[in-house]
C-alpha cells in the first residue's frame, strides 16, 4: 500500500470522527448516548494505565504494564479465541479430509452436516450453559463450535474438487495413497483449508464477545455489558473499537500467512 492510498484511506474515517466531535461539542445529541471521540479517546487510553503502582516484589513489569484493564480483557478475549480456534481446527481438518476422500463417509455425514451448519453458534448458549456451566468451558465449546463448520466445509470442497488430472498423472507415476493425499491432495486443497482458517478465526472472534456476555467474568465483551449497565457509553465504544482492532490485526495476520503459504499457488516470490 502507497502513502497516497493510505493517505485517501484515512480520509473518510479521520473526517466522520471531526463531524462526530463538532456536533457532540454543539449539543446534537446526549453526551450519555454518544459521547465525543475525545472523551472515548480519554477513557481508552485510562483503561489501558494499570491501575496500582508498579512493585517488583509482587509482578514483573511486564506483567505490571499489561495489569491494566483492557490490556487484560483483551488478553483474556485472545486467550479464548487461541484456544477454541485450536480446537475447532484441530476437529474439523481430519473429518473434512476424511469426508473429502472417502465417498461413502461424505454420503453418510453429510446429511447431519448440513441440518447442522445454518445453526450460529449463539443458539447453542443455553445447551452450553446446561452442559459446562459458567465460565471458560462454555465459551471454548461455542468459539470451537463457530470455527468448526467453516473450516469443515472448505476442507471437503477443497479436497472433492481436486482436478481429476493431477490425481490420475500421480497414479500412472505409481504414487501410493499416502503419496498422493500427502504430494497431490494436500497441496491443492490448502487454498480451500486456508479460507476456511480465515473465516474461522473472525467467526471465533465474533462468537468470543458473545459468550463472554453470558458466562465469562472477565474479557471484552464481559466489560462491554458491565458498561452498558452503567450507562458508560465511552467504554463501551472503546471496547468496540478495541475490538475492530484486534480483528483487523488477526485477519491481516492470516492473510500474510496465507500468501506465505501459499505463494507457490499464487506465482509469489519468496
Amino acid at each position: 500500500m502507497t502513502r497516497l492510498s493510505a493517505f485517501r484511506g484515512a480520509l473518510l474515517p479521520v473526517g466522520l470522527l471531526i463531524l462526530w466531535e463538532l456536533a457532540s461539542r454543539a449539543g446534537l445529541f446526549s453526551a450519555v448516548v454518544l459521547p465525543p471521540p475525545s472523551a472515548v479517546a480519554s477513557r481508552w487510553f485510562a483503561s489501558l494505565v494499570p491501575a496500582l503502582p508498579y512493585d517488583p516484589e509482587t509482578q514483573s513489569y511486564a506483567a505490571w504494564l499489561v495489569s491494566g484493564e483492557l490490556p487484560h480483557d483483551a488478553v483474556a478475549s485472545l486467550g479464548r479465541v487461541i484456544a477454541g480456534f485450536a480446537i475447532g481446527v484441530g476437529l474439523a481438518l481430519p473429518v473434512g479430509l476424511l469426508m473429502g476422500t472417502s465417498d461413502r463417509l461424505y454420503g453418510l455425514v453429510n446429511p447431519l452436516l448440513q441440518i447442522l451448519r445454518p445453526i450460529p453458534p449463539i443458539a447453542y448458549i443455553p445447551l452450553a450453559i446446561v452442559w459446562f456451566g459458567l465460565g471458560n468451558p462454555p465459551a471454548l465449546f461455542l468459539i470451537a463450535l463457530g470455527t468448526f463448520f467453516p473450516v469443515l466445509v472448505n476442507t471437503v470442497a477443497g479436497v472433492r474438487q481436486v482436478d481429476s488430472i493431477y490425481v490420475r498423472a500421480a497414479r500412472n507415476l505409481g504414487a501410493s495413497s499416502w503419496t498422493m493425499f500427502r504430494r497431490v491432495i494436500l497441496p491443492a486443497a490448502s487454498p480451500f483449508v486456508l479460507a476456511g482458517m480465515r473465516i474461522g478465526i473472525g467467526t471465533a472472534f465474533i462468537v468470543v464477545i458473545v459468550a463472554e456476555m453470558i458466562a465469562v467474568s472477565d474479557g471484552l465483551g464481559y466489560r462491554i455489558l458491565e458498561a452498558r449497565e452503567y450507562m458508560w457509553s465511552d467504554k463501551i465504544i472503546g471496547g468496540m473499537l478495541t475490538i475492530g482492532i484486534l480483528g483487523l490485526v488477526i485477519d491481516g495476520a492470516m492473510s500474510r500467512l496465507n500468501d506465505h503459504l501459499l505463494r507457490w499457488h499464487r506465482g509469489l516470490e519468496r
